[in-house]
């Protein structure tokens, strides 16, 4: 430690400096999610076709998991960023609305994509959920977000604009996102209303993660 001359020159100790965030807050990382997630074992009946290694995972532990890429999802509302002129996929819905009965907006709301029910993985008997709440882990950053889409049967690993941007990925619907690397933490029966509110996702999202983390 070290000691900082008073007035009268004798030395006395220093305020300690803070800790890190997590320490001060309480707050789980990324590493804590992703060492509580690596222990879980598949679920699903095989692998996406897309990401070939990709299982969903885990059960337990109230949550259930996917380490996959990351491709952006521009559907919903149209936005400056989101529009069938910056994405040729664009598509202007998206499986689950807003309060107000309008699309998401990918742009703004950090969601996540859940593929289809089928043969492999069916979200709905996992106790996944439109605006269930979602970890989504890139690197050493962690963004809370809601269920809000489904995609095609046999792919995975998807997020809206808004999710990539927060995470530092190029939110670009036609050349951005993540080849790999992004683990998607999704919280058994949880959900945001309305799911809209990415404040309520963000404060469930932590209680949830230290449940998660804490667990047995």
């Amino acid at each position: 430690m070290t000691r900082t001359p008073d007035k009268g020159g004798a030395a006395r100790p220093s305020p300690p400096r803070p800790g890190p965030a997590r320490d001060r807050e309480g707050a789980v990382g990324a590493a804590d999610l992703l060492a509580k997630a690596s222990a879980c074992e598949q679920l699903s009946n095989g692998k996406y076709r897309k990401d070939e290694a990709t299982s969903v995972k885990c059960g337990a532990k109230g949550a259930v998991f996917w380490k996959a890429d990351l491709d952006i999802d521009c559907d919903g509302q149209v936005t400056a960023a989101c529009d069938p002129a910056t994405d040729p996929a664009f598509h202007g819905d998206t499986a689950f609305h807003a309060s107000d009965g309008r699309p998401l907006n990918a742009e703004k709301l950090p969601y996540v994509v859940v593929p289809a029910p089928s043969g492999v993985w069916d979200y709905a008997k996992s106790g996944v959920k439109g605006g269930g709440v979602v970890a989504v882990v890139h690197g050493e950053k962690v963004e809370y977000a809601v269920v809000g889409d489904v995609g095609p049967e046999r792919i995975i690993g998807e997020a809206s604009y808004a999710t990539a941007k927060s995470l530092g990925i190029d939110p670009d619907p036609g050349s951005g996102g993540a080849p790999s690397g992004v683990t998607y933490i999704l919280f058994k029966d949880s959900r945001v209303s309305p799911i809209e509110d990415h404040e309520a996702a963000v404060r469930t999202g932590r209680a949830l993660a230290e449940e998660f983390v804490r667990g047995d």
